[in-house]
């Protein structure tokens, strides 16, 4: 497993896209759960390049009343647009500890470019209950952590007061999985796009191995980058509390599993995010735990790496 490649751990502890507090609580919560060891027991080498903390340089303002924190946006997609540029490059893969999904605008426009830079195009697996497919113009909630899938493709209104994508993500290349909350707003504007949606409905309905296979081979065709985005919500709040965003219905343990294998089957995983995670919310640590079970899967943990040993009795068990 000598060939396997670098994983770079970036903290990003933004807290300011929602109004629950917790957030910038996320990357500590992750380490502390074993996510560096659970990689380095799989032959990774894993680098903890710390926590990256935006720090606003001037207020900045919206026509909407209702959008808050703003400059701390501006100044977060500055801060990981910059990181990206100087710190990240093809040898390593970096996995973003969140933090909200507000961090999702200052990377992946930045992977975007990186992927450009090297010919190929950026895909994105945007797993979510929620499109996060507002604009600054739109939000009735002023919540910035629901805006960055409309800010990377470059959706018009942002730009008057946040710095452009360097590289927008063309819509065609972003597949969202496990989606069950979307504003009316939001519902019309993505129409009119190409971005492709599996809701909670078509997930009961055909199972989340079809549509994932199909988008996989997709970017396996074009031979893109593939970025996974990893939000808590997407998970059944049953069995994942720690998160402010919390909807009923979400994917179960054995569906979020296979997603994980089937994307390490495919050897196509480029970057990944894990955002929204809220330790104040989590209930001794399990959310946390079991998020770094998933990363586990999507680096190779398979289920008989944990069965060695045991008897076939017990293998039966398991």
């Amino acid at each position: 497993m000598t060939d396997r490649p670098l994983i770079a751990l970036v903290g990003a502890p933004a807290d300011t896209g929602g109004r629950q507090n917790g957030c910038l609580m996320g990357p500590d919560a992750l380490r502390t759960a074993g996510l560096s060891q659970r990689l380095c027991d799989l032959g990774y080498t894993v680098e903890d390049m710390g926590d990256f903390r935006a720090e606003p340089t001037s207020a900045l303002t919206h026509a909407n009343p209702a959008v808050h924190h703003l400059a701390d946006y501006a100044a977060l997609i500055r801060l990981l647009d910059n990181l990206c540029l100087q710190h990240l490059n093809d040898r390593c893969i970096p996995i973003f500890m969140g933090g909200d999904h507000t961090i999702a605008a200052g990377f992946l426009p930045a992977l975007a470019r990186r992927a450009a830079q090297s010919g190929r195009e950026q895909f994105v697996l945007w797993l979510d209950a929620h499109t996060d497919f507002q604009t600054l113009a739109s939000t009735d909630t002023g919540n910035l952590h629901g805006t960055p899938v409309a800010y990377v493709i470059g959706t018009p209104g942002f730009d008057e007061v946040l710095p452009a994508p360097c590289v927008p993500i063309r819509p065609e290349n972003i597949c969202m999985m496990g989606i069950r909350s979307v504003d009316p707003s939001e519902r019309a504007r993505i129409k009119q796009t190409r971005i492709e949606i599996h809701d909670m409905r078509a997930i009961d309905q055909y199972g989340v191995a079809p549509p994932l296979l199909a988008f996989l081979d997709r970017v396996h065709r074009a031979g893109g980058d593939l970025h996974v985005s990893l939000d808590v919500d997407f998970l059944d709040p049953e069995m994942a509390p720690a998160v402010g965003t919390a909807v009923p219905g979400g994917v179960n343990f054995r569906e979020a599993h296979l997603i994980m294998e089937l994307l390490f089957d495919s050897g196509l995983v480029t970057s990944l995010d894990i955002s929204e995670l809220n330790p104040f919310l989590d209930e001794r640590g399990r959310t946390a735990k079991l998020i770094v079970g998933l990363v586990a899967s999507l680096f190779g943990q398979q289920v008989f790496d944990t069965t060695q040993g045991l008897s076939s009795h017990d293998r039966i068990a398991v």
